[in-house]
């Protein structure tokens, strides 16, 4: 079973504290909203979960096996894979060759063929197998967004953060980006999911994390964690009204 396990993991940039002794655990095939306002060390978490910052203390677990030390590329070894904010397609190969490369790069041995017709499945699902032999420059940002979906799904990962997966995206393609994240959870995979968008948080996650400077004040279901307070207020001040906050309020834009 899926064991991701976030142990005071902490982060300072100089006398900047950016995470604060951060501890979760995620098990099995969860789907997990990750929010907060700006500067809430989302990206941070992030960054220290798929290796590419090393933590100032505290650890990070993967099926048992200690990742917080690791590269990058040994991390997506090990099982755990991420999107961006903004999308990293190589611009100058074409789109199939794109999701060859991380297949490729954790297959020693293997060649484009052996990849061909997964690759072409998972291209297929997402709606883009028109645009195989486009190159990743041509592709409009949403669409970019998919191939960067499908890259992940080349390498089968157990654990998926998908970063602001719906912003900038066209209505059709956020139905399609809904769909894959249904499809990959119920294939098995944990997601995280970070989103700026609070309808699709409440409409898909099942269990929400919510930092706030640095520190992890909520975690649980999505009705519990909307109305407590320690997650109002630090979306809306103390002076704000507390009584019937809503998804729609908690998600204002620039908040999260």
């Amino acid at each position: 079973m899926i064991d991701l396990k976030v142990n005071a993991v902490q982060k300072s940039f100089g006398g900047l504290h950016v995470l604060k002794g951060v501890t979760f655990q995620v098990q099995g095939a969860e789907l997990i909203g990750l929010i907060g306002p700006n500067g809430a060390g989302k990206t941070t978490l992030t960054n220290v979960l798929d290796g590419a910052i090393k933590p100032s203390s505290g650890t990070v677990y993967l099926n048992n096996a200690r990742i917080d030390h690791l590269p990058p590329y040994q991390v997506a070894q090990a099982g755990l894979g991420r999107t961006f904010q903004v999308t990293r397609a190589f611009r100058r190969m074409t789109v199939l060759e794109n999701l060859y490369v991380p297949a490729l790069a954790m297959s020693a041995g293997k060649s484009q063929k052996d990849f061909q017709a997964q690759a072409m499945e998972i291209l297929e699902f997402l709606t883009i197998d028109h645009l195989r032999n486009e190159y990743g420059r041509a592709l409009s940002g949403g669409q970019q967004k998919l191939l960067e979906l499908g890259r992940l799904l080349m390498l089968d990962p157990d654990i998926i953060i998908l970063d602001e997966p719906f912003a900038g995206v066209h209505p059709k393609l956020m139905e399609i980006i809904y769909r894959y994240i249904h499809r990959v959870n119920d294939a098995g995979k944990a997601i995280i999911l970070i989103s700026h968008q609070m309808e699709s948080i409440f409409t898909l996650c099942r269990r929400l994390l919510v930092l706030n400077y640095g520190d992890l004040i909520a975690d649980g279901d999505p009705e519990t964690v909307k109305n407590d307070p320690a997650v109002i207020e630090a979306y809306l001040g103390e002076e704000d009204d507390r009584s019937g906050i809503g998804s729609a309020q908690l998600g204002a834009p620039g908040n999260a």
